[in-house]
């Protein structure tokens, strides 16, 4: 077994400073990626960031790493390919609520059934902050934005209970005004074998002046100090969805599930990019014979 050695902050460091609202939570999330890579020992050059569209999604941009910096709702798609073609390398999907559980839901539901072997954190700031203050899929009922002048009508999405429902192992709740906890849940995230999401309580100071820093600070609690045991299905959902006063921290369900390239044989020749490209000669002949 390899020795884990762990990285400097200073590895990660990207050649361009962020440029988001100053208070936006995402620059802990920033750090938090940087550090939870830096504990697994995650090298640039093994370590891939993927995101789509969105104040969060710019983040590829701040790191220093492989980036791709996708189309809105895509990140999921894109990270997917990249992650089969080269299974070696660490992905990890960084963006908003809006991309994430709105136009790329039906990505995200099928990444998480198929247990895909990537981490997925989300920047959840329960308005839409690039575009200036829409409703988003987590936006609070009755929460008045620019979308919804006489309040919010719509049920917010719950993504925990959803990915804990279609078949993510690794489902946890982080909050950037928790600095500590929230580089240990991803970096828990990323050495996670399985499909990990992360959903952040990532304040936007700018456009949401209900879910700031102060709410969330007077209702987050930590599961680690209550001896939560998140491997019981049924109760991880139940604890998915306690919000109002108390809101849960931390790693809300894990378990250990066969992923998708366990079940794929041609993985278990590694690598798809460190395969030789020409085909088995003996599966070629057998091709030839049953076609003819």
């Amino acid at each position: 077994m390899a020795t884990l050695i762990e990285l400097p902050l200073d590895t990660y460091k990207g050649p361009v400073s962020p440029d988001w609202c100053p208070g936006c939570g995402d620059y802990g999330v920033l750090r938090s990626v940087q550090e939870a890579a830096g504990k697994n020992g995650v090298a640039p050059k093994d370590l891939l960031i993927v995101s789509g569209i969105g104040c969060s999604s710019n983040l590829p941009g701040f790191i220093h790493a492989y980036g791709i910096h996708s189309l809105h709702g895509r990140a999921v798609p894109v990270a997917t390919g990249a992650h089969l073609a080269n299974t070696d390398l660490k992905v990890v999907i960084t963006g908003g609520d809006g991309d994430g559980y709105g136009i790329g839901i039906g990505h995200l539901l099928h990444a998480m059934r198929r247990n895909l072997d990537v981490t997925y954190v989300v920047m959840d700031n329960q308005i839409y902050g690039l575009t200036t203050g829409q409703a988003s899929p987590t936006t609070s009922k009755g929460h008045v934005t620019k979308s919804t002048p006489v309040g919010n009508a719509e049920t917010p999405l719950n993504p925990l209970a959803l990915a804990i429902a279609s078949g993510a192992t690794y489902v946890a709740r982080g909050f950037s005004g928790e600095a500590k906890l929230l580089t240990d849940l991803i970096a828990g995230g990323i050495a996670h074998k399985g499909f990990a999401l992360i959903d952040v309580f990532s304040p936007c100071v700018t456009y949401n002046k209900i879910n700031t820093y102060p709410f969330f600070k007077e209702r987050v609690y930590k599961l680690e100090d209550e001896n939560w045991e998140p491997s019981d299905f049924h109760k991880s959902l139940t604890k998915a969805y306690e919000w109002g006063d108390r809101i849960p921290l931390g790693v809300i369900y894990k378990t250990d599930q066969p992923t998708y390239e366990d079940s794929e044989a041609i993985f278990k020749k590694g690598a798809l990019v460190k395969q030789p490209l020409e085909i088995d000669k003996k599966i070629f002949n057998e091709l030839i014979e049953e076609m003819v």
